[in-house]
C-alpha cells in the first residue's frame, strides 16, 4: 500500500480546519533534522505568531519555523538530538498559547541493502510493528525509507533497530552519518566488489571450484571422510559445505529475517532451496551439496550483481544531490568567512570566484561574468549574468567574479526543489507498476505451489527419481522471486526522470513521464511559448520626409510616459538605437487608442489608425520618405507609384497579417511614420514543432486569447497544424476538452507558462510549464517543467517518454517472458539450477536495469 504524503497525513491529523483551507505545506528543510507541526488555534495574528517563535527559538537545535497565522499552525524543523517535540510544546504553552494536536516528527533513513520491493516489505512490516509509526514511505529504488512517526511514542533510535531487526543495516540517518551498511562497513559502488558480502563470495567460489576439480577432475583425492544419517561424506562434499557455509551465510541469515516477518520473497525461497537440498541429501542419501553450494554462490554473485546495478541507477540522483556545494564564502563586517550553505540566511552576500558553484539562489549585486546553468535549465551556453540578474545554486561561475544576495534559504532553492521533487517523482507508482505489484502478488504463491507440484508429480509422470525432482522443486523456488519483474518498471521511471532532470526537465512522477510518451496532441499556448512573451520593434516605415531617428525620437517622447506594454517596447527600441529624448509637456493617455503629448513646443499625437482616420487624415495617399530621389526599400515593396503609400489598404493590413501591432506617428498636421511592434516568434518554435511531428505526434494546435489575425500569422510561421484564437483562459479549458475527446486513448498534452495558462495545463493529459526556474508557481501546478525558456526541450521530452514506455514494455515482457519459459522447462529437466540463478534472477535483475540506465543516454538537439 502506498503511504499517505505528508499533506494528506496533515489533513487527517488536523480534521477540518477553522480557515477551510487545504492542509500546511511541508517544512522547508527535513534532510537536516525533524520536522513537527503543531496546532495552535490561539496564533491567529503576526502578533501571536511572533511571541510564538520567540519563545520557541530559546530551545537549543531549532532550525527553522514556518508560523501559519491564517490556519492556526506552526511547522518546526529541529535537531532532534538538541531538542524533543515535548520541550517545543512546552515553549508554545509558555507563550500563553495551548497546543490541540503535534504531528509526528519525520525522519529519512538510507537503507543501501533495501533494493527490491520484497526488501521494502520486510522493512515496511517491521517498521509496522514499531508503536508511534504513522506513516513510512519505502524507496527500494534509493534506498531510503521516509518515517512520520510521533516522538512521544518511539524515536529515530527505535526506527533504525526496528530496521535493522529486519536484517537490513542503516547507513544513514537525517545526515548522521552512522557509518554501517550490508556491505561490511563500506558504502558507495565501488566498495561493493571488496564488501564483507563480496570477499565471502569469492571464498564460497574458491571452495566450490576446488571441491568440483576434487568430484569431477582429481577424483582420486575425492577420498571418504566419514558418515552420518547413513550416508558417506566426502572430500568434495565437505569442500562443497564449507562453500555453502561462507557463500549462504548472509541468504540464511536474511531468509531467517524473511521467515520471522512472514514474507515469501527471494531470500526466504533461496534460503528454502539450500536448506531443502541439504535435507534431501540426509533424506536420500544422494548428495545434493553440489547444487547447494552452486545456489548459494550464484545467488550470492547475483546479489551482489543486483546491488551494483541498483547503484548505477541510485547515482544519477547522488549526481543531482551534490551539484550544490557544502560550503560558501560569505561577505559579514567586511571579511570574508566560509561556512556550511545550512549556515547561510537570506540577505547574505555570498562571494562566488572563477570556476565555483554557485551555492545559493540569489540577485548578482556586484560583478559580471557568464554562468553555466546547464544543472538546472539544461542550457549548454553560458549565460551573461550582471547586477540585478537572477542566479541558480548549482550554476558554475565560468570567468568573472560575483558577489550574490541570497533570497532564498538553503531547502528553498531551486535545486533543493528539483531534488525533492525528484525524489517524490520516483515515489509515485504509475499503473504499469501497480500493475505489476498486483501480478507479482499471485506470481510467487503460483510458482511455489507449482515446484510442490512438479516435486511431488515428476518421479510419478517422467518417472525421475526423487533427488532430481527435489532438484527440480527447488530450482523452480529461484524462478518464484519476482524482483527482475516487478523492479522493471521503477528502475525505468528513475532513470528517465532523473536523467530528465539533468537535461532541465523536471518530471514529477513517472505516469506523467509514461502519459507524455503516449499523448497524440499537442497544445501550445502563444504568448510566451511559441513566441518569447516580450514585445520588439521590428519595422519602422519613416513618411513625409523623416528618417528612422526622427520617428523613433517622436515616439518615444509621446510613449515615455505611457505604462502600456507597446509604448515600452517603442522606448527601448529607440534607446537601443541612440535617440536622445525630447522634452514632453501635457502628456495625455487615450484609453485604448494611443497618446499626445507636447514635444518641443509641437503638439504629436501616436496611436492605432484609427485615432488618425478620426482626426481627418489621409491614409490612402501618404508620401514615402525617399534617399536622394529614390525610394527606400521598404517604400518600395509596399508602394505602387513609387511616390506614396497606402496605409489604409496596403502597409497597416500587410503588417498586421504578420501578426505585428501597428503604430502611427505624427503631429496635427502630418504623419510621420509607422511603427509596428510585435511578440518576437521564438527562433526554435518551428524546429520544435517540425522534430514533434517527426517523432509520431499526430496533431499540433495554438490556442492563444490574441486577435484572429494574429493567430493566424504565428500559426503559418510556426508551423502548427491549427489555432484558435480569442480564447479566454476557460475557453481554453474547453479547447482542451474537445481535442482530448478527438484523441482517443492518447492524451493531450498543454505546454504553457504555468501560472496564466494554469487550468488548460490541469485539464490536459499533460501539463507542461515553460521557464520554470525560480518559479514556484510553475513547479507547483505542472505535471512536467521545462526549467528554461527553450522549446526544444519539448521533443526531447516527447523522445524520452516514448523511449522510457519502450523500455519498460521490454523490461517486462523480457523478465516475466523468460521466467516463464525456464520454469515450463524445468519439468523436462533443460534448466540446471545455476541457470535459473544466472538468467532467471541475477541476469535478469542486471538487465533490466541497463536497458533502463540506456535512457540516460538521450540528449536535446543542441
Amino acid at each position: 500500500m502506498t503511504p499517505p504524503n505528508r499533506e494528506d497525513r496533515e489533513a487527517t491529523r488536523s480534521g477540518s480546519r477553522a480557515d477551510g483551507g487545504g492542509p500546511a505545506d511541508s517544512p522547508r528543510q527535513e534532510g537536516d533534522g525533524a520536522a513537527a507541526t503543531f496546532d495552535v488555534p490561539g496564533m491567529d495574528c503576526p502578533s501571536c505568531a511572533g511571541k510564538v517563535e520567540q519563545s520557541v527559538s530559546k530551545l537549543d537545535g531549532i532550525q527553522a519555523m514556518d508560523p501559519r497565522v491564517a490556519s492556526g499552525r506552526l511547522t518546526v524543523t529541529y535537531d532532534a538530538a538538541s531538542t524533543t517535540v515535548s520541550d517545543i510544546e512546552g515553549r508554545i504553552e509558555k507563550a500563553g498559547y495551548s497546543v490541540e494536536g503535534t504531528s509526528e516528527a519525520e525522519v529519512s533513513l538510507s537503507v543501501p541493502g533495501m533494493d527490491c520491493p520484497s526488501c521494502a516489505g520486510k522493512v515496511e512490516s517491521a517498521l509496522d510493528r514499531v508503536d508511534g509509526v504513522e506513516a513510512r514511505e519505502t524507496r527500494p529504488t534509493t534506498g531510503s525509507v521516509t518515517v512520520a512517526y510521533d516522538e512521544r511514542a518511539a524515536s529515530a533510535d527505535d526506527l533504525v533497530e526496528a530496521v535493522e531487526a529486519a536484517g537490513y543495516e542503516v547507513t544513514d540517518a537525517d545526515g548522521r552519518g552512522l557509518d554501517r551498511d550490508d556491505n561490511g562497513g563500506e558504502s558507495g559502488r565501488d566498495s561493493i566488489w571488496t564488501s564483507r558480502r563480496a570477499v565471502a563470495t569469492w571464498v564460497s567460489g574458491v571452495f566450490l571450484a576446488v571441491g568440483l576439480a576434487v568430484e569431477f577432475v582429481a577424483t582420486s583425492a575425492n577420498v571418504p571422510l566419514g558418515g552420518a544419517f547413513g550416508t558417506t561424506l566426502w572430500l568434495g562434499d565437505l569442500l562443497f559445505l564449507v562453500a555453502i557455509a561462507t557463500g549462504g551465510q548472509a541468504i540464511l541469515r536474511n531468509g531467517y529475517y524473511s521467515a520471522r516477518n512472514l514474507s515469501l520473497d527471494i531470500d526466504f525461497l533461496m534460503s528454502a532451496a539450500i536448506v531443502g537440498a541439504l535435507a534431501a541429501s540426509l533424506a536420500f542419501g544422494e548428495a545434493l551439496y553440489f547444487e547447494a553450494a552452486t545456489l548459494a554462490f550464484l545467488f550470492s554473485v547475483a546479489e551482489l550483481l543486483e546491488r551494483y546495478s541498483m547503484d548505477r541507477a541510485r547515482n544519477s540522483l547522488t549526481e543531482l544531490m551534490e551539484l550544490s556545494p557544502d560550503e560558501a564564502t560569505v561577505k559579514r563586517d567586511g571579511a570574508e568567512e566560509t561556512v556550511p550553505v545550512a549556515a547561510v540566511q537570506p540577505g547574505d552576500v555570498v562571494v562566488v570566484r572563477p570556476g565555483e558553484k554557485i551555492p545559493m539562489d540569489g540577485e548578482v549585486e556586484d560583478g559580471d561574468s557568464a554562468v553555466n546553468q546547464a544543472p538546472i535549465t539544461g542550457e549548454s551556453v553560458p549565460v551573461d549574468k550582471a547586477v540585478g540578474d537572477e542566479v541558480y545554486a548549482g550554476s558554475i561561475n565560468t570567468d568573472g567574479y560575483l558577489e550574490i544576495r541570497v533570497t532564498t534559504a538553503a531547502g528553498d532553492n531551486t535545486i533543493s526543489r528539483i531534488v525533492e521533487m525528484v525524489e517524490d517523482a520516483q515515489s509515485k507508482k504509475t499503473e504499469r507498476e501497480q500493475f505489476v505489484e498486483r501480478f507479482a502478488a499471485y506470481y510467487t504463491p503460483v510458482v511455489v505451489a507449482f515446484a510442490i507440484l512438479v516435486t511431488l508429480g515428476t518421479p510419478v509422470v517422467f518417472g525421475v527419481s526423487w533427488p532430481t525432482a527435489i532438484v527440480y522443486g527447488l530450482t523452480l523456488l529461484v524462478l518464484a522471486c519476482p524482483c527482475a519483474f516487478v523492479i522493471s518498471t521503477p528502475v525505468s521511471v528513475v532513470s528517465g526522470i532523473t536523467s530528465a532532470a539533468k537535461n532541465g526537465v523536471l518530471i514529477k512522477g513517472g505516469s506523467h513521464l509514461e502519459a507524455m510518451g503516449a499523448v497524440d496532441v499537442v497544445a501550445f499556448d502563444k504568448t510566451g511559448t511559441l513566441t518569447r512573451g516580450e514585445l520588439t520593434v521590428t519595422d519602422v516605415v519613416p513618411l513625409n520626409g523623416n528618417d528612422e531617428a526622427d520617428v523613433l525620437r517622436c515616439a518615444r517622447g509621446l510613449e515615455a510616459r505611457s505604462e502600456h506594454p507597446v509604448g515600452e517596447a517603442i522606448v527601448a527600441a529607440a534607446g537601443a538605437a541612440g535617440v536622445e529624448q525630447r522634452s514632453v509637456e501635457d502628456f495625455e493617455s487615450l484609453t485604448g487608442k494611443g497618446v499626445r503629448a507636447t514635444l518641443d513646443g509641437t503638439p504629436h499625437i501616436a496611436g492605432k489608425p484609427g485615432l488618425f482616420e478620426g482626426l481627418g487624415f489621409d491614409l490612402e495617399h501618404v508620401h514615402a520618405t525617399t534617399d536622394g530621389g529614390a525610394v527606400t526599400t521598404a517604400a518600395q515593396q509596399i508602394c505602387e507609384r513609387n511616390d506614396c503609400v497606402d496605409l489604409l489598404h496596403d502597409t497597416v493590413p500587410e503588417l498586421e497579417s504578420e501578426g505585428k501591432t501597428v503604430v502611427l506617428v505624427g503631429t496635427a498636421d502630418e504623419l510621420e511614420g509607422v511603427i509596428a511592434v510585435a511578440d518576437e516568434i521564438r527562433p526554435e518554435a518551428a524546429r520544435a514543432v517540425a522534430r514533434l511531428r517527426d517523432l509520431g505526434v499526430s496533431r499540433t494546435v495554438m490556442l492563444t486569447g490574441d486577435n484572429e489575425r494574429t493567430a493566424r500569422a504565428i500559426a503559418a510561421e510556426v508551423g502548427v497544424d491549427e489555432y484558435r484564437a480569442e480564447l479566454l483562459p476557460d475557453e481554453k479549458v474547453t479547447a482542451i476538452r474537445e481535442l482530448l475527446s478527438a484523441s482517443g486513448e492518447g492524451g493531450v498534452a498543454m505546454l504553457g507558462d504555468g501560472i496564466n495558462d494554469a487550468p488548460a495545463l490541469a485539464t490536459a493529459t499533460v501539463g507542461v510549464a515553460m521557464g520554470a526556474a525560480g518559479t514556484d508557481t510553475a513547479l507547483e501546478t505542472a505535471d512536467i517543467a521545462l526549467m528554461a525558456d527553450d522549446l526544444s526541450k519539448l521533443p526531447y521530452l516527447y523522445e524520452l517518454a516514448n523511449d522510457a514506455n519502450s523500455v519498460i514494455r521490454q523490461n517486462i515482457w523480457a523478465s516475466l517472458g523468460i521466467k516463464a519459459l525456464l520454469a515450463v522447462a524445468v519439468p523436462f529437466g533443460y534448466v540446471p539450477i545455476w541457470l535459473a540463478v544466472l538468467a532467471g534472477d541475477a541476469g535478469m535483475t542486471v538487465g533490466v536495469t541497463s536497458n533502463a540506465m540506456r535512457l540516460a543516454r538521450l540528449r536535446p538537439d543542441e
